[in-house]
């Protein structure tokens, strides 16, 4: 008979120790995670990352064990920033926090020597292995950061610390506090503006050659709504998706370009970079080795060639719902009145929410551009009044012609 493991006393200090391991292991996590977000050197906010993730990993494998002895996963009970907020680590900067978590390294491998000995569990002491290893090389890791030096795995010997790790960390921080123009906002905001000034226009006009007639303004611009959202959101898609087969079928080309004639790939490449200030020694031998990685020397050929890369694409499904979708609403604002009233109230009332409509996407064009707010919403205020004059206008005329 299997006998219960919250009532083997053995077994309860086994979870016990399991879930001390764990509420250890959590308590790294987050103290890592904070500091990497605090440090403002790069290389070792790198470096605390990748160590936080090592603990986020450790936490599973004992949470993994917890749970295979019937216990449940322990909640974590500390701060939100574990260790990082404590009064030694942020009086003493951030050199004095790496050596704290060195000596924590230390005793974490300790404690887990001690657990070899004591636990009596299979499961956990082969996990327990794994990880006094793992801390081991974390403490190797910290000891060279403290040297201000790139850490080194011992298994390997290569670098912890990797190029697009510290591109992405030094952008991160460059930019932040500042709105990133992701491509489907633009997409957004343009289809906002193009559906709000097309169906600005249609109401105008439809409105200046009928009097208002709240019947044909509805008529025009609901038809006018569907057709620009329709047409915005498959132009988006289409342009997208031409623009990725076009990269796709240019670097296949310049794949086989490399393959036919590396030595002349190399040289134009070359060029490339001397035409951006490098010696030519310099650019010879940075070329060289990237010529060593086809894919890498593919990657730099299609950057200067083609003046973009795979990350700079548009998704196409993304440009398609977001261009659709903002197009529809921004449509929708000059039509609402006419669902109400009719006649010269309505085309008032109409004007009146399709011009604060006009400075409010003009105002948040500031958001991917540098112009102030006010002078990017005016510029769309002015645009828009005008627009909707003239097609007043040509509406009021066709009219009378009518007439």
């Amino acid at each position: 008979m299997q006998l219960d493991p919250w009532k083997n006393a053995r077994m309860k200090r086994v979870i016990a120790s399991l879930e001390g391991n764990w509420q250890a292991e959590m308590t790294g996590y987050h103290t890592y995670l904070a500091l990497a977000d605090r440090e403002t050197d790069a290389m070792r906010a790198q470096v605390l990352r990748h160590l936080a993730q090592a603990e986020w990993e450790h936490a599973a494998l004992w949470a993994g064990r917890l749970n295979e002895l019937g216990a449940k996963e322990p909640a974590y009970t500390g701060g939100p920033h574990g260790e990082a907020d404590s009064l030694a680590s942020r009086a003493g900067g951030p050199l004095l926090a790496l050596r704290r978590l060195e000596i924590d390294e230390s005793r974490d491998i300790a404690r887990y020597g001690n657990q070899l000995k004591e636990l009596g569990d299979e499961g956990s002491i082969a996990i327990l292995n794994h990880v006094i290893e793992d801390e081991k090389e974390h403490y190797r890791e910290l000891q060279a950061l403290l040297r201000g030096q790139a850490p080194h795995t011992a298994a390997t010997g290569k670098s912890v610390v990797n190029a697009q790790g510290m591109l992405d960390e030094l952008l991160a921080r460059r930019d932040q506090g500042r709105s990133q123009a992701g491509s489907w906002i633009g997409d957004a905001i343009y289809g906002v503006n193009d559906g709000l000034g097309a169906i600005f226009g249609i109401v105008s006009g439809v409105s200046g050659a009928t009097a208002g007639n709240g019947h044909y303004v509805l008529l025009a611009g609901l038809a006018g709504m569907i057709a620009s959202a329709l047409s915005m959101g498959s132009g988006a898609y289409l342009a997208a998706k031409s623009e990725r087969e076009i990269y796709e079928a240019e670097l296949h080309r310049e794949r086989e370009a490399i393959t036919m004639n590396p030595t002349e790939a190399r040289e134009l490449l070359s060029l490339y970079y001397q035409v951006k200030g490098l010696p030519q020694e310099d650019a010879e031998r940075v070329v060289e080795h990237l010529a060593r990685d086809p894919e890498q020397m593919l990657r730099a050929m299609a950057a200067e060639r083609l003046d973009t890369s795979a990350d700079g694409l548009k998704v196409p499904w993304i440009s398609a719902l977001s261009g659709m979708l903002s197009t529809a609403v921004g449509a929708t604002i000059p039509i609402l009145p006419f669902f109400f009233m009719s006649g010269v109230p309505a085309v008032v009332a109409a004007a009146v929410i399709s011009l604060a409509a006009h400075f409010a996407v003009g105002a948040a064009k500031s958001l991917i551009t540098v112009r102030t707010w006010w002078s990017s919403g005016l510029e769309m205020t002015v645009v828009g009044a005008v627009e909707g004059a003239i097609t007043y206008g040509i509406g009021l005329w066709l009219g009378h012609l009518g007439a």
